[in-house]
């Protein structure tokens, strides 16, 4: 009898690690899943702060391209302009032969 109380008490002792073991595994397993939710939530805001910018970054130079257009558009008026005025010196010319006129 006493054969049979050690060989259930080492039986017992067994069964108590193998419980131990999946007690650990599971907690591990708990672990791995709220690390791999966290890793997940991270990357997901993550992306959405990457599309953020990149539609912030889009607005920028649709406004950007928008201004070099209105700007080319204005200097290409000025250089029109421009080349329609008339030189110093043409109207230094202008007034000699006015004042030429004038004296005659």
């Amino acid at each position: 009898m006493a054969e049979e109380a050690v060989v259930v008490s080492q039986e017992q002792q067994i069964y108590a690690e193998i419980g131990a073991r999946i007690r650990d595994l599971e907690d591990k397993q708990r672990l791995l899943k709220d690390r791999t939710l966290l890793i997940g939530q991270s990357l997901i805001d993550e992306r959405d702060k990457t599309f953020k910018e990149i539609q912030d970054m889009k607005k920028d130079v649709i406004k950007l391209k928008d201004e070099n257009a209105r700007l080319k558009d204005f200097v290409q008026r000025m250089s029109e302009q421009i080349g329609n005025m008339a030189r110093k010196e043409e109207l230094m010319i202008l007034q000699r032969q006015f004042d030429l006129f004038r004296g005659v």
